[in-house]
């Protein structure tokens, strides 16, 4: 059966924990059907997890994304047990492996073979979910003797983030679902591709994965200014070397050397300009609530499925929450 069209709202709320879980009632009571938490800095995903799934009823919980590197395979896999009793099957772990800036700056670990380390750690959370007792030898982890209490087979998903091809086949093929992020739509084919390449590899149609994806969303008038705040927030991103390879594998190879080169520069005019008006507009949704609706319903007829409404400017965040309530918005 094709998975439906779902409308979600990024969490947590950069103001802290407490209005995390306010925003999260809040979008429950106006029919959001998700809440996805980002892994930033300050508010931990997991554990303000268990709070909102204790607040809520209804919406689906999940992570886009939870780093592999930062925590061992045991570790989740506990943890996202503990959450699927909480939310009374309502979570999703969502995986991914993050950004050489995060995880070797902000952690101090070493970020290597990162396909292999999110395929890895997703199979061996996916045996442990199911009580088996582990005895994995992998390239990147290991795990002998750890053995849980067992969920019924499949009740606790675990999806993959994915941007390159290898990786957009093996998340299709050995997860329970993709997330994407920050692509410049017309890369959107060509990814979908990719995913169906790997969804056959394990016996399953294109039409029956779940396919998440965190959109960068201003409802305004003011176009430009919201242009700017996309820049701002996200040529950083581009910088990084995971999403600088990405951008060029897009179609932009260009446009992501001027990055890396302003970047390395510390020429911040050089690194936001590089991604100029109509990329901007190719990888964020600009513009009026009628704009930005035909945008997401778009994304939805060219296969994307979870559509996580995500806000960087403050001034708009509110407008665009309202933007896809239920009451204002249908597919």
């Amino acid at each position: 059966m094709a998975v439906p069209q779902r409308i979600a709202l990024t969490l947590p709320d950069p103001r802290g924990v407490a209005q995390t879980i306010e925003l999260a009632k809040w979008a429950e009571a106006q029919g959001y059907d998700d809440l996805w938490f980002a892994d930033s800095s300050g508010v931990d995903a997991l554990t303000t997890s268990a709070a909102v799934a204790l607040e809520t009823s209804r919406c689906r919980i999940g992570t886009a994304i939870i780093p592999v590197f930062s925590r061992t395979p045991a570790v989740l896999a506990s943890t996202a047990h503990v959450l699927h009793q909480l939310s009374k099957g309502r979570f999703i772990l969502g995986l991914g492996s993050s950004s050489q800036t995060m995880m070797e700056n902000w952690h101090g670990l070493k970020f290597e073979k990162p396909l292999s380390r999110v395929k890895e750690t997703t199979q061996l959370i996916k045996s442990m979910l199911a009580g088996e007792k582990s005895n994995f030898d992998g390239e990147t982890v290991v795990s002998h003797g750890y053995r849980q209490l067992p969920l019924a087979p499949g009740a606790q998903p675990v999806y993959m983030a994915a941007l390159r091809s290898k990786m957009l086949e093996t998340a299709a093929e050995f997860s329970d679902g993709v997330i994407l992020n920050l692509f410049p739509k017309d890369a959107l084919p060509r990814m979908m591709e990719h995913i169906k390449i790997g969804a056959e590899r394990a016996g399953k149609r294109l039409e029956d994965v779940e396919i998440v994806c965190r959109h960068q969303v201003i409802v305004t008038d003011d176009k430009e200014s919201a242009r700017n705040a996309i820049r701002a927030a996200f040529a950083p991103y581009y910088a990084t070397p995971v999403y600088n390879a990405f951008l060029a594998w897009a179609g932009y190879a260009d446009v992501a050397q001027q990055i890396k080169e302003g970047w390395a520069a510390k020429d911040r005019a050089k690194t936001t300009s590089a991604l100029d008006d109509r990329l901007v507009d190719d990888i964020a949704i600009l513009g009026t609530a009628e704009e930005c609706q035909a945008r997401i319903r778009e994304y939805g007829e060219m296969g994307i499925t979870t559509h996580i409404i995500s806000c960087v400017s403050p001034k708009d965040t509110q407008t665009t929450y309202d933007t896809f309530t239920a009451k204002n918005f249908t597919f």
